[in-house]
């Protein structure tokens, strides 16, 4: 199980043990039965790998023989290492995942990280803008030339769709339901979703397609990708970003703007105007709800600012 390099060795795995073979057998079942995404499991096969080599240096070769002394011993070498506690909560559940995979198919009868709590850490609420900052952000692009249009477009479906950027540079022309006023998601694991697009950015789309990007399409390699670069490719997500932040400069926006900041916003002004959870959590493609729900503290805070504003003895 080789990955990617890192400055620190003690995070890469290259030995042939049972370990790893059983962890091998986990990435299988994630890849091909539970169809992670790849980023995921990218994730999952960093953290397994500074698992099992603090394992191999205990002498511990197996996870049969892995303990809660053990785990409680691992945890606190990631402490030391003074990792972010979203770091460490995250390879806690990755080896927690694991072990319950083990138990599940009946390779193991005990979980070593039963009693192992998670880390209580505060979640930090996102960043979201306002709806007057939205309009700012959106008068920026120059809506005269390609670029202007097909940026002007890229933000309109950002906060339209609360789309991911990684589902943004591979959208294509043929998943846009024009006339149904919908588009056709492909989100994570490969799963697939509809979502309203909305009259605005419908309008902004249909302008770019006729206009804009007619002028950066290049045969053979523009496909059907929807958002092109200058070289009539698809865009990555770091250019999407680019852009976000001139325009948000450019706007005055003070925040920190990056493209999951329009995904933060549509969720939060829509819970703000009444809409159900459970159809956001649709549109946001969120597997479970409980992801969904942070947005409902930002609407808690939103609704106590309210009532300190106006409310007479707020």
């Amino acid at each position: 199980m080789k990955l990617r390099k890192t400055n620190d060795t003690a995070l890469r795995s290259d030995s042939p043990g049972v370990l790893a073979g059983q962890l091998r057998d986990y990435f299988d079942y994630l890849r091909v039965e539970k169809q992670v995404a790849q980023n995921t499991l990218i994730s999952y096969q960093y953290d397994l790998a500074c698992y099992e080599n603090f394992l191999a240096g205990l002498g511990v070769e197996t996870a049969d023989k892995v303990t809660e002394e053990h785990i409680s011993r691992f945890m606190q070498m990631l402490h030391d290492r003074n990792l972010s506690a979203r770091s460490i909560a995250r390879t806690l559940s990755a080896v927690r995942g694991f072990h319950r995979y083990r138990i599940g198919e009946e390779q193991s009868k005990t979980d070593p990280t039963e009693n192992i709590d998670s880390l209580k850490r505060t979640r930090s609420l996102p960043e979201v803008l306002t709806v007057p900052e939205i309009d700012r952000l959106f008068e920026q692009p120059d809506k005269n030339n390609p670029l202007g249009m097909r940026d002007r477009a890229i933000l309109e479906t950002l906060y339209a769709t609360g789309m991911r950027v990684s589902e943004l540079v591979s959208l294509k022309q043929s998943s846009l339901l024009v006339d149904e006023e919908l588009v056709l998601v492909f989100g994570k694991g490969s799963k697939e979703r509809l979502v309203p697009i909305g009259r605005s950015a419908k309008s902004c789309i249909l302008r770019y397609q006729k206009h804009a990007r007619p002028a950066h399409a290049r045969k053979g390699k523009s496909l059907d990708i929807l958002f092109l670069n200058v070289r009539g490719t698809k865009m990555t997500r770091q250019s999407i970003w680019n852009i976000l932040r001139k325009y948000s400069e450019a706007a005055g926006i003070k925040k920190e703007v990056h493209p999951h900041t329009l995904r933060h916003s549509f969720a939060t002004h829509l819970l703000e105007g009444g809409a159900d959870l459970r159809a956001v959590q649709e549109m946001l493609g969120h597997a479970d709800i409980s992801t969904t729900q942070i947005y409902t503290h930002i609407d808690r805070e939103y609704l106590k600012e309210v009532h300190k504003t106006f409310h007479p003895r707020g």
